[in-house]
């Protein structure tokens, strides 16, 4: 091999080094190219078919209410729940988003770095490592076998452009939180599946500013804080949150809660076939290089009909008027109780 091979070999490595370490920058995070699943901490689901998975099942019903954070840890890999309803809730996140673009996406200059590194690590390793029977990725793309879609594996320079990406890959609504000297802000959100809020009052607020309507969240707020901090890298944590509504679109920007100084008509009759138990699977993650909190939430609707086939009408019956006891009394007015509270539990106990 002559001298003059030996130095063209030697530039070309250069400069694909230069270019390989030039599409990590532009991507957000330490590098877009396949992990092994050991570093990644995620363990893959080669025989995964998500068309006959059950949605996961939940039944936090307690007869007491005690407002807490009920944290317990997760892995790596439970970050993304995929089951049989995939498609048809991709479908209409795309459909939500189209019609209320100003309440389901939404930045602030301080949040971009943060969604970008969200959507390098869910497009480029963890979607294709998780679920490889559903996505596949290639040097420079990604792609969903399931919609067809296919996404860059560096996000879009804007923000909105990337969280809409993110909406319509994955389930879960995300609230990204960054923090600062008064506690922890809200920097940007992809949210389609608002349970009596509205998104785009939250962004560029506090904690504690973005809680000021929940009844007695003063007994949690600072231990809140405190968690949030502390959280490391790989660890992290889940709840449960549960409410009933008596409207079945995802989609609800007002109604589920009475807030202080709203006109309610109290124990009112519902329709039942309408009625469900609203249950969020929340799951608090650090990003690893902004060290933002990624907080995201899986939404699931169960109706009351089915609670009450299961056997366990009285225990959600109790669960509803327990809002009215514990720590946090006031429950009983912001979930709604005060509307439907009698309905539910005379059908639930019935």
């Amino acid at each position: 091999m002559s001298d003059i091979t030996i130095l063209l070999a030697i530039l070309g490595l250069i400069v694909a080094t230069i270019q390989i370490w030039s599409l990590r920058k532009k991507a957000g995070v330490a590098g877009v190219s396949p992990k092994g699943d050991g570093e990644l901490g995620i363990k893959p689901l080669h025989e995964f078919d998500w068309e006959t998975v059950e949605p996961l099942q939940f039944r936090p019903f307690k007869p007491i209410y005690y407002i807490t954070m009920g944290l317990k840890s997760t892995t790596p890999s439970e970050l993304i729940v995929i089951d049989r309803n995939y498609l048809s809730r991709i479908r209409e996140r795309q459909a939500t988003m189209t019609k209320h673009e100003n309440h389901t996406l939404g930045c602030i200059p301080s949040g971009t770095d943060a969604v970008k590194e969200a959507y390098s690590y869910l497009i480029g390793d963890y979607l294709p490592t998780r679920y490889p029977t559903l996505f596949e990725r290639d040097g420079k793309s990604f792609r969903n076998r399931v919609t067809g879609n296919c996404l860059p594996l560096v996000p879009p320079n804007d923000p909105i452009a990337t969280l809409r990406s993110l909406g319509e890959t994955v389930e879960d609504d995300m609230f990204f939180l960054r923090e600062t000297p008064d506690g922890h802000q809200c920097t940007a959100f992809v949210c389609c599946c608002p349970s009596g809020f509205d998104p785009t009052t939250k962004i560029g607020k506090l904690l504690k500013d973005i809680h000021e309507p929940v009844p007695s969240y003063e007994k949690i707020g600072a231990s809140m804080e405190r968690f949030f901090s502390r959280l490391e890298v790989g660890k992290s944590v889940s709840r449960i949150n549960w409410s009933v509504t008596t409207n079945p679109g995802l989609f609800n920007v007002s109604g589920n809660h009475v807030n202080e100084g709203d006109q309610v008509e109290e124990d009112m009759d519902i329709d039942i076939e309408k009625t469900s138990v609203r249950m969020e699977l929340q799951t608090l993650t650090r990003l690893p290089r902004t060290r933002a909190l990624m907080f995201s939430f899986k939404t699931y609707l169960c109706p009351i009909t089915d609670i009450k086939a299961e056997g366990l009408g009285p225990d959600l019956a109790d669960a509803i008027e327990g809002l009215k006891t514990g720590n946090a009394p006031g429950m009983w007015v912001y979930k709604g109780g005060i509307r439907w509270g009698k309905s539910a539990c005379k059908y639930l106990r019935s």
